[in-house]
């Protein structure tokens, strides 16, 4: 059983033992005016959140009222009060609370917009709309995956009906397929879309999980829907990222709750981020992943060298094409090799047919390990002109030189983590914070970072599979890569060494023995 399955499991012993109110004094009859329109415009929802299933106790001793007000103050277009109990630990106590006081807030501050707010919990009737409804909500959270459609459609229509907005998580195919049912009968102005970078089911966080879902959504919805990008987010940079993505919104849960006094940097980054190269560059990787049936792994052939590799490549099914930039490195390339690569690829996209997400593949990487190399800059160049797709950042230098640069953050990047310890391990969690989405895990061999041909100590890879999708690299073979991706089930493999025939010289060989294991994985899907 689940967590949400145990969740929803004790939720229906308390609704059979105390009733829809939880044993609530709830109103009668609302007492506050019309529902507040729900992020009608692009903005933050800060959370009043006490604990969770998977942090434990958050702000166990946290006033909800007091925590509102700061939140209004910080400029949050909208407040999100936890109020299922046994593994949130709220209540609908908390949320009649911050009703209250950002009433009070609004009155006391001429001008000021009133934050919306929603009840946030694990509803499974429509009479529990109602309940929200008296309580002072203007909007409450529908988890898609917990109702049948029609019971969704209900419960949506009543929301409508009360002038309230339904917030509808979706997070699987099935979940899109009921909102485009209860997008035919409720108006969209009473229909609010959010998905969930965490996975209830392990709690798992994936930042593209999100803007993988968005164009399905607004399939099913229509363009103009709102959506609101959920959980994960905890730094004003990961903010800034979630922001450039497209969403309507940003529902913020436990960074607001730990620190209340962050609010506002956070919601700053995440309304005024614009879509940048960056992120742009991720919602079509996003994208490729939700609408494509791809084979799993993915593949990154990297230290390209010459054309001829080159185009032997691009007939696999590769996604990622690798360029050295390191006069140091025997896979140092030219960059007029990269520029050819580049006008090859682009003849080949404008002749294939059809609107396919995956056309947009493959792409071309630029690695570097310096910032400040003369061949580091030829890559940053080339990645501003469009001709590479993609920077990696190889090694700790990299990162830190480019995150310090301000004029760099806009180019499409990837950091590489190497690992030799379990104190690597907390580099890539700190890259996770700051918003990247994915990070390339790579093994050290006698001070070589890159190459080396040899494999990251399995236990590490393990740990590190739990926190994120895994992009690996070290000591891929063709002997080797069908147990490597039995045992880990990576995202996406780089191979270097591996299918050489001498630095920086592929063989072709090794090339179709590789795709050729990797092959009864994609038949197996």
């Amino acid at each position: 059983m689940s967590i949400l399955d145990e969740i929803v499991e004790k939720r229906r012993a308390d609704i059979a033992r105390f009733g829809y109110t939880f044993a609530c004094d709830i109103p009668a009859a609302r007492k506050r005016k019309a529902p507040v329109p729900f992020v009608a415009q692009k903005g933050a929802v800060l959370e009043v959140k006490r604990a969770s299933p998977s942090k434990g106790d958050i702000a166990p001793a946290l006033d909800a009222a007091a925590t509102a007000t700061t939140y209004a103050a910080a400029g949050a277009a909208a407040i999100s009060v936890l109020t299922e109990k046994n593994y949130f630990k709220g209540s609908l106590v908390d949320l009649m609370a911050v009703c209250a006081a950002v009433d009070a807030y609004a009155e006391s501050h001429e001008g000021s917009l009133c934050p919306a707010v929603l009840r946030k919990d694990f509803l499974l009737a429509p009479e529990e709309v109602d309940i929200a409804y008296r309580a002072g909500a203007d909007a409450v959270l529908l988890i898609a995956r917990l109702l049948e459609k029609d019971v969704l459609l209900k419960m949506a229509e009543r929301c409508a009906e009360l002038g309230m907005t339904a917030f509808i998580e979706l997070r699987l195919d099935e979940d899109v397929q009921k909102l485009a049912f209860v997008a035919e009968r409720v108006d969209s102005e009473h229909i609010v879309c959010g998905v969930n970078a965490r996975d209830l089911r392990d709690f798992s966080i994936d930042l593209l999980t999100p803007a993988g879902m968005l164009p399905k959504i607004q399939r099913a919805a229509g363009q103009n829907v709102r959506v609101i990008f959920e959980s994960g987010i905890r730094t004003p940079e990961a903010a800034s990222f979630a922001g450039g993505l497209g969403f309507t919104g940003m529902l913020l849960g436990e960074a607001a709750a730990r620190n209340p006094a962050q609010a506002a940097a956070l919601v700053e980054s995440f309304v005024n981020a614009r879509q940048t190269a960056h992120t742009k560059a991720w919602l079509d990787y996003a994208h490729v992943l939700a609408e494509e049936n791809l084979p799993r792994p993915l593949v990154k052939i990297c230290g390209l060298t010459n054309m001829e590799d080159v185009l032997a490549v691009l007939l696999t099914d590769a996604m990622f094409l690798g360029f050295i930039f390191c006069a140091k490195s025997p896979r140092n390339v030219d960059a007029s090799v990269v520029r050819e690569a580049r006008a090859v690829l682009s003849r080949m996209t404008a002749e294939e047919e059809g609107d396919s997400a995956l056309k947009q593949f493959p792409k071309l990487v630029g690695i570097i390990i310096d910032c400040e190399s003369a061949e580091a800059k030829t890559a940053l160049a080339l990645a501003r002109e469009g001709v590479l797709d993609f920077i990696q950042l190889h090694g700790e230098r990299a990162v830190e030189q480019f995150f310090s640069t301000p004029a760099l953050q806009d180019l499409p990047h990837y950091a590489v983590v190497n690992v030799s310890s379990e104190e690597d391990i907390a580099k890539l969690d700190a890259l996770r914070e700051r918003g990247e989405p994915r990070i390339l895990i790579d093994a050290v061999s006698g001070g070589l970072i890159g190459g080396t041909g040899t494999q990251i100590a399995a236990s590490l890879v393990s740990q590190i599979r739990k926190k994120t999708r895994l992009w690996l690299a070290g000591g891929v073979t063709p002997e080797n890569a069908r147990n490597i991706i039995e045992d880990f089930e990576p995202e996406l493999i780089d191979v270097a060494s591996g299918v050489e025939e001498a630095p920086g010289r592929k063989d072709l060989e090794k090339l179709d023995a590789l795709f050729a294991c990797i092959a009864p994985a994609e038949a197996e899907v």
